[in-house]
């Protein structure tokens, strides 16, 4: 199995990510996964979606408006 570990920029193990050919391999063999993959699940409610879909569309809209958020997050730690 090729798992690959995800770190915090401290060095601290902060999860796992499973290629998605052995995620399936993985609940074909133990049936309990894919319950609880399905219990996991979790929807938005109408609101949130509606709030999405204004927000996706003022960016369809206005492409040029966004800002870059790399830059952003690194001019408000420089600000600290």
């Amino acid at each position: 199995m090729s798992l690959q570990f995800i770190q915090d920029n401290k060095g601290n193990t902060t999860g796992v990510y499973i290629p998605i050919e052995e995620w399936q391999s993985l609940k074909a063999k133990y049936n309990g996964l894919e319950q609880k993959e399905i219990e996991n699940n979790v929807e938005l409610a109408t609101w949130q979606k509606n709030i999405l879909d204004e927000r996706l569309n003022d960016y369809y809209l206005n492409p040029s408006d966004v800002i870059d958020f790399d830059k952003t997050v690194d001019d408000i730690e420089k600000s600290i």
